[in-house]
């Protein structure tokens, strides 16, 4: 029976991939090890909570007396790290955080493998999650690939780029089997409506204004957080040790044409006239440092290990905006209190 800690588990990602590695895998036993900050929410794992395979751990990975206490207590024989700050935004108001979560958190777990698994590292894996951000901006062509120099530009990418490197540093320098993981933006349901699509969605919903950077002409390869799952299954499964894979859903959009098909998909389905949500589209004062494109090139990861995505994007977003209108009491649940004053702090000033 193996043992894993997911961290992060009751985030966006974090709770599809919990949610896959309980339900598909009911001899692994899963701990959920989460700090419940603004973004990490239980409701998103309800449908699993009950599994006798899952449990839940509240705590702060940045406590290196807490993090050692939990591997002496339950032997993990491998983490999937996934919990960090990780709005863009957020970082730019407040680095400190992005520091101590995304950098000094990833260490502390890594002091904790090392010196709980004591060299029997064939037997245990760290799977580091990270994100293509890393690698800084594109023109008007090319696509990031596993060997493309790090650049980052926000001190969200920048602490992700540290811990990348810290992973790197402790496989290198101690052994430990590490695999890495870039990923381009995620999208599905669960996600906080501070991101682009469930912002908009939400925003859309309650007829106000949907806040676009500058002219909306940055370009983003969109992942479905389900395919997102089902890559970590495969490369914690499948990797050699030391490997890093690009993950990325082969799907460039600009953020204004993606805003207007959302808003006519969000027409459809609330039964109003054609072009009345594009209406609500508002342009804001770009973001500082905004990289222009992101793209990914995934062809490793399907060369390696036979995977590619599985859903076209309007079909994925269809999926979305199904989900959230179906689940009004989560939405209203995690816009409430805090999010409301850090909203207008963000776009209403603008």
């Amino acid at each position: 029976m193996k043992k894993i800690i997911i961290t992060g588990g009751a985030g966006f990602i974090g709770s599809h991939v919990v949610r896959r590695f309980v339900t598909t895998y009911p001899d692994y036993q899963i701990i959920n090890l989460d700090n419940l900050t603004y973004a990490g929410n239980l409701a998103n794992l309800r449908d699993v909570e009950d599994r006798p395979n899952y449990r839940f751990v509240k705590g702060d990975i940045t406590d290196a007396q807490f993090i050692d206490g939990l591997f002496t207590a339950e032997q993990p024989d491998a983490v999937i790290h996934l919990a960090a700050e990780s709005h863009v935004d957020r970082s730019i108001s407040n680095p400190i955080d992005f520091v101590l979560t995304n950098v000094v958190g990833t260490v502390v777990l890594l002091n904790a493998a090392r010196k709980h698994w004591q060299g029997a590292y064939p037997a245990h894996r760290f799977y580091h999650v990270s994100t293509d951000e890393v690698y800084g901006a594109l023109g008007d062509t090319g696509m990031f690939t596993e060997e493309t120099k790090y650049d980052p530009h926000s001190p969200y990418s920048a602490s992700k780029a540290s811990s990348d490197h810290f992973v790197r540093a402790y496989h290198d320098t101690y052994g430990i089997d590490t695999v890495i993981s870039n990923c381009s933006n995620n999208y599905g349901s669960h996600h906080f409506p501070e991101k682009l699509i469930p912002l908009a969605i939400n925003n859309i919903k309650g007829n106000k204004p949907v806040p676009v950077y500058g002219k909306g002409e940055n370009v983003r390869d969109w992942l479905w957080v389900e395919d997102h799952a089902r890559a970590i299954d495969v490369i914690f499964h499948k990797a050699a040790s030391g490997e890093t894979y690009n993950i990325g859903g082969h799907n460039e959009w600009k953020n204004i044409d993606l805003i207007r098909l959302l808003c006519n998909i969000m027409d459809r389905k609330l039964g109003r006239a054609a072009g009345e949500s594009a209406k609500l589209i508002t342009f804001v004062k770009d973001r500082a440092g905004h990289d222009l494109r992101y793209a990914i090139d995934a062809t490793k990861l399907k060369r390696d290990l036979g995977w590619e995505p599985s859903l076209q994007f309007e079909e994925g977003l269809e999926k979305t905006v199904d989900w959230y209108l179906a689940n009004e009491e989560w939405l209203q649940d995690v816009t409430s209190g805090h999010y409301q004053q850090y909203y207008e702090e963000q776009y209403t000033s603008r």
